[in-house]
């Protein structure tokens, strides 16, 4: 694995050498070849130190760990008007090294976008965010729709904008379960529906938990999975159908701070089928968080609290209920927006213990 990751590493930088000296020019981390072709390069880190309730070796005191979670290397590019291509990797602590995302992207006109390729599919807001743009550091465990690894799957996704960049369509067609209990291979169907009240989110695919204060946000998505003997096991198979509604209402009030609310409910259906991968119930996260205005050295400050509660009809493999629940209690302190910032907090669950976090992201574009 060691070995693959270093191959990779210097494929990278060979391209990274190569298209720097075919370009005439580069301005803002934009190499461009000509009018109509360029491409971006750039990486993502994000570093943590984490000490839990007794999970030292010996069970009884806190364990100390650092470790850094995920070393991202992003790589855009124009190559025909209208024709883009994405290529996204990640390693991480364990010597894993992924391609994460490979998209082949067609602008038809900005009403109708298709894509096709390794992505995040059609899904809540905090998947099509990702880990590096949103509010707390932790993803957030209720939301647990099916995926290839890390939010993403393989297929083809139809997207747009509509009146005035306010209304976001996502649709789309993935390999879901692919084998075991999907002895028909059949596909996962997935969509997503946005539309922000106020004003409108960046006219892209993703989207984020929080833009500090650049804009004020109330957008309501509703999101629908499903796939025919998407769950189960080859001799127990059931139908995977998953739902969910978010909410996010961002603004910055009179003296100039920002006030964020974030909120999600999923529900998951296995068809009543037992699934090693899937969980069947229902689950949800709210999340209130308030930057200052005022900067302190070189950033403001940003306390935030989240509570999240995933009431499941299987737990672990057995035909059984349980109750999962968190509580997160810290502060980030941002820097550059969602490039550089530095998170601490607390963190309950329940069954489970109490951890303390703290995590450095720097990302580059």
């Amino acid at each position: 694995m060691k070995r693959k990751a270093i191959i990779t590493f210097w494929v990278f930088c060979l391209f990274l050498s190569t298209i720097t000296r075919l370009s005439y020019a580069q301005v803002g981390g934009i190499i461009q070849f000509d009018d109509d072709r360029w491409a971006s390069v750039g990486g993502g880190l994000r570093t943590t130190y984490e000490s839990a309730e007794d999970g030292a070796p010996n069970k009884i005191d806190r364990s100390n760990n650092f470790e850094f979670e995920s070393f991202r290397l992003y790589i855009n590019s124009l190559v025909y008007k209208g024709i883009q291509f994405e290529f996204n990797t990640q390693g991480d602590s364990d010597s894993n090294f992924k391609v994460i995302d490979a998209v082949a992207k067609i602008m038809f006109t900005q009403n109708i976008n298709v894509w096709m390729g390794r992505m995040v599919p059609p899904s809540g807001r905090a998947n099509l965010s990702g880990p590096y743009f949103l509010n707390v550091f932790d993803f957030p465990f209720a939301e647990a729709y099916p995926n290839l690894f890390i939010g993403r799957d393989e297929g083809a996704a139809l997207w747009g904008l509509a009146n005035g960049d306010r209304f976001k369509y996502q649709f789309g067609l993935f390999e879901g379960r692919d084998g075991g209990s999907n002895q028909g291979d059949n596909l996962l169907y997935t969509g997503r529906l946005t539309y922000n009240f106020w004003d409108a989110e960046p006219a892209i695919y993703y989207n984020a938990s929080t833009y500090h204060g650049d804009r004020d946000i109330f957008a309501l998505g509703f999101v629908s999975m499903y796939q025919k003997e998407g769950a189960g096991t080859s001799s127990n198979r059931g139908d995977f159908l998953g739902w969910n509604v978010d909410l996010l209402m961002e603004k910055t009030i009179k003296y100039g701070g920002v006030v964020t609310l974030e909120a999600a409910y999923y529900k998951y259906d296995l068809d009543e089928v037992s699934d090693s991968a899937l969980i069947q119930g229902d689950s949800y996260f709210l999340t209130v968080a308030h930057l200052f205005p005022k900067k302190i050295g070189w950033g403001r400050v940003q306390p935030f609290y989240r509570y999240q509660y995933f009431d499941q009809d299987q737990s672990n493999r057995l035909e059984s209920r349980g109750t999962r629940e968190r509580n997160d209690v810290g502060i980030n302190y941002i820097i550059s927006g969602h490039n550089a910032r530095v998170s601490m907090f607390y963190a309950k669950e329940n069954p489970g213990n109490n951890i303390f976090k703290l995590g450095l992201q720097l990302q580059l574009f």
